[in-house]
């Protein structure tokens, strides 16, 4: 039995980039590509922040970042991540992470993460709304 003293240290789910409450009751289960995503813009501080944009990897089914420019399937917007994930903070080395996605509902496009170009607003029209 390990009886030191540890120090851990949690962080606050920032969620004002929702535009409201509608679909928070329905987010879906989702296994996240941590190899897709890049430390400095999606996980600076260990997580991967809830609102990061989505898009699903064709080949594996897995999640990774919306990318217009991809061609592996994650160029088409899928959803956003609803909760953080812890990837790197706790120095557990892991290719894939489960998540919550956010696949319909309203998104303050001002306070995301990451921002969602035109196409990305086109792949979601009809089930996401955006906001300023």
């Amino acid at each position: 039995m390990d009886l030191n003293l540890k120090v851990e240290s949690f962080t606050q789910d920032r969620r004002d980039w929702l535009g409201s409450a509608h679909g928070t009751d329905v987010p879906v289960s989702v296994t996240l590509d941590v190899s897709k995503f890049t430390a400095g813009t999606h996980y600076p501080d260990g997580y991967i922040k809830s609102g990061v944009p989505l898009g699903q990897i064709t080949a594996t089914k897995l999640y990774g970042p919306y990318d217009d420019t991809a061609t592996d399937g994650r160029q088409t917007l899928a959803g956003f991540l609803f909760t953080a994930q812890d990837v790197d903070a706790r120095k557990v080395a892991s290719t894939k992470v489960v998540g919550s996605m956010l696949w319909h509902g309203a998104v303050r496009e001002s306070k995301l993460p990451v921002a969602v170009d035109a196409n990305g607003k086109a792949d979601v029209r009809g089930v996401i709304a955006f906001f300023v």
